[in-house]
């Protein structure tokens, strides 16, 4: 597992590029007897392997794309030798989530070995544009397809790293819905020496984003959070200091729970925008609705099975960014999302330690095993 785990990191996989981790996963997968398939859309790979003929579908959820590394002067060790130190592993990628990917193959290969009856099918769903913003090439498609062809997911486990302080303490049960949009000011251009000429659109923001820090969206659930607004950057100016700009560009982004639909956001944004008489243009991009894993069968399977390798049962919340889970979710799949600690996901001397990982391949194995005999 650990020399898997090494070759996969010492790819440079940036995202939506996978640059030939599947070709070693799927030599792996094949040795155990996978069906694999090669799924590509434009310039994104992914890889869907499968074995067992009749029985539910269990989908492990993954993706072998990473963020870039920043500055390499500033790691450590550099960020794709996969250097380990002690009982650290440390390279980009390493906790998320190639570890989960190496950790899950290694659980796979230990209950496939045990000579066991397979009582449902086993699939493994990875693609290499989990971390882009190109939309071609999302498990999204993917999903549509097994839909369109009649195939649905019942369980899947996602292996993001959702572990806060040490493995298996936290596990996701759903995930907001990120909601984003671009939106322009026009006001009216010229000379700062000359108020009664110009419409400031910089002045006209400032109340508009007093009324947006105000706003109660929602107030939650008890599986969410309530929905947060953030902006994430303002773009305006001539770069002159005696102009006043014609037009102010607000990039922002709403992160909703189940209390709140796409439209429901989309409305009373721009009730705001309107009761403050702005002249305006607006984009949405909505990047996923929120989900929630409501039946308890599967949550319980990983909640005991965790408990049975580390003696204490994983919060189970809705917390974190997005995640693949979102597009899963449209089949009415029973979703858990459990990886490694994330403290150092996507920062400078990213790492995983090499005990929790063990850890994680014996929850990841103990899942199986459990499931199999619940089915």
């Amino acid at each position: 597992m650990i020399e898997l785990l090494q070759k996969l990191i010492q790819i440079k996989s940036i995202s939506p590029s996978d640059m030939g981790c599947f070709d070693l996963i799927e030599a792996k997968l094949k040795e155990l007897n996978f069906q694999c398939e090669r799924i590509n859309y434009q310039n994104v790979e992914n890889l869907y392997a499968s074995i067992g003929n009749s029985g539910k579908l269990f989908c492990f959820l993954g993706h072998t794309d990473v963020v870039p590394s920043g500055p390499e002067e500033k790691w450590s060790h550099p960020p794709f030798s996969a250097t380990i130190e002690d009982d650290i592993l440390f390279g980009r990628g390493a906790a998320d989530m190639k570890s989960s990917v190496a950790a899950f193959i290694e659980a796979a290969k230990d209950f496939l070995n045990s000579d066991k009856q397979l009582n449902f099918r086993l699939g493994i769903l990875l693609t290499s544009n989990e971390e882009g913003t190109s939309k071609d090439g999302f498990i999204d498609k993917i999903i549509k397809k097994m839909i369109d062809d009649g195939e649905n997911i019942d369980f899947c486990l996602v292996g993001e790293p959702t572990s806060s302080e040490k493995v298996a303490d936290c596990a996701r049960i759903g995930r907001r819905g990120s909601l984003g949009g671009i939106l322009k000011i026009f006001g009216k251009q010229g000379h700062v020496a000359y108020p009664e000429k110009v419409i400031n659109p910089i002045l006209l923001s400032g109340d508009l984003i007093s009324e947006l820090k105000s706003k109660v969206w929602d107030n939650g659930n008890d599986a969410f959070e309530p929905t947060s607004f953030q902006i994430s950057n303002i773009k305006s100016g001539t770069g002159a200091h005696n102009v006043v700009p014609g037009e102010l560009e607000l990039t922002f982004n709403f992160r909703f729970s189940t209390e709140s639909t796409e439209e429901s956001l989309k409305s009373d944004f721009e009730s705001i925008l309107r009761d403050l008489k702005l002249d305006y243009d607006l984009n949405w991009d909505l990047n996923g609705n929120p989900y929630y894993t409501k039946d308890n069968f599967f949550k319980e399977i990983v909640s005991t099975s965790s408990e049975e390798i580390t003696g204490y049962k994983p919060e189970l919340n809705a917390k974190g960014g997005t995640s693949d889970g979102r597009f899963v979710a449209a089949m009415n799949t029973e979703i858990v999302e459990l990886g490694p600690v994330n403290k150092s996901i996507h920062q400078i001397d990213e790492h995983v330690n090499i005990t929790d990982l063990w850890k994680l391949k014996d929850i990841y194995e103990k899942i199986l095993i459990n499931l199999n005999q619940s089915l």
